[in-house]
């Protein structure tokens, strides 16, 4: 009894190591199975992430060449552009005057429709100038500038002219573009019109029955409405000349 019982034993020992030799031969090849199928996963995303990264290289690559096309496209106009520019300003160098350098390093240029130093008010031009000179070589200098002898038609030009020959004179009067030739012929503007058809800013009425040559000049006080007075022509005072701006047809 004691020996059947103990190859019983021994059998079933056997029969159990066989089934966990079994059970782990069919696990590891479980595991084996799961493994490959990882790695062709694995394998499949990079290969899909790779194809993915050459499809995007090259697109931004077609990108890239399609704004450096433009972007030398753009640079040709423009070097044309400022050869045009160049030309043109060699060409009429009267465009100087409105087109001022603004910077020395690029060449570019800031434009007005006024001249460098004139101020722009209205349809006009103002140029306060900081010299002195009897009234004729006043209108000639401002004739040398495209200009005249300012003209005073509104209101509204004799307070702007007062405003900023207060802010510049520092009390200096500055010749208007009147003149008095004596006698019958009136008061006038340097165009030839009569002062009687426009306003009138005397700080007192000239004397109508004063035969001598005289010309009109403005010193800011106090109101712009009392600003105009007589003096002879040959005083030496600063000038406000006028020109109608420019433009573009």
């Amino acid at each position: 009894m004691g020996v059947s019982n103990g190859s019983t034993l021994l059998a079933e020992e056997g029969k159990n190591k066989t089934c966990a030799d079994k059970c782990s031969f069919s696990d590891h090849r479980q595991l084996s199975h799961y493994l490959s199928l990882l790695c062709f996963l694995l394998t499949i995303i990079t290969l899909l992430l790779t194809l993915c990264l050459v499809q995007i290289t090259s697109l931004f690559q077609s990108q890239l060449a399609v704004q450096k096309n433009k972007l030398s496209d753009v640079t040709s106009r423009l070097e044309k552009q400022s050869q045009s520019y160049r030309l043109l300003f060699s060409q009429y160098p009267a465009l100087n005057q409105y087109c001022s350098v603004s910077n020395s390093t690029t060449g570019e240029r800031r434009c007005s429709s006024c001249p460098a130093g004139w101020i722009p008010k209205g349809e006009k031009c103002f140029l306060f100038s900081q010299d002195r000179a009897d009234w004729i070589s006043s209108q000639y200098r401002c004739m040398t500038q495209g200009g005249a002898l300012v003209r005073v038609s509104t209101e509204e030009e004799q307070e702007f002219l007062w405003s900023k020959a207060q802010s510049l004179s520092q009390g200096d009067s500055y010749w208007l573009g009147l003149r008095s030739s004596g006698g019958q012929g009136g008061w006038r503007w340097s165009d030839g019109s009569l002062l009687e058809k426009g306003p009138q800013f005397w700080a007192r009425e000239p004397d109508k029955s004063d035969s001598r040559e005289l010309c009109g000049r403005l010193t800011p006080g106090d109101k712009y409405v009392k600003t105009w007075f007589v003096s002879r022509c040959s005083g030496q005072v600063r000038r406000i000349c006028e020109r109608r701006k420019a433009t573009l047809q």
